[in-house]
């Protein structure tokens, strides 16, 4: 589905038949799916955080080969980590979260937010550079 979006005041588009704010998605309840912030806080020190890093960065790759999800990084201070995923089920995501070498081997707790995408930027890619 082609959603226009208007200018950043919110105008009302016309998508389909149907009119709503400019920015807005709309999915069938089949077809929507999730969005998390997978968020890691390390309970360990930074030296046995870097020691499993090349086990939890395999782990990334899995989950983002699977179509899991969407970005990862470090938080500002290094003090844990942020995912973005979807899925269908936030009990899904928190078993991939378990998965993490981080949290499995106890370095690290976790914490999921689910949320419904309601609006979002036209060229995330642009954003991010």
């Amino acid at each position: 589905m082609k959603v226009r979006v208007a200018p950043s005041n919110h105008a009302l588009v016309r998508v389909g038949h149907e009119k709503r704010k400019a920015g807005t998605l709309k999915r069938s309840a089949r077809e929507a799916k999730s969005v998390f912030v997978i968020e890691l806080t390390y309970k360990a020190e930074l030296t046995a955080i870097d020691a499993a890093m090349g086990p939890h960065m395999e782990y990334l790759k899995k989950y983002y080969a699977a179509g899991a999800f969407v970005m990862s990084g470090r938080k500002i201070p290094r003090d844990g980590g942020v995912i973005l995923a979807v899925g269908e089920s936030r009990e899904r995501v928190e078993a991939i979260a378990r998965e993490d070498p981080f949290h499995a081997r106890g370095l690290s707790d976790f914490r999921v937010v689910e949320f419904r995408v309601s609006q979002r930027a036209d060229d995330l890619q642009k954003l991010l550079g």
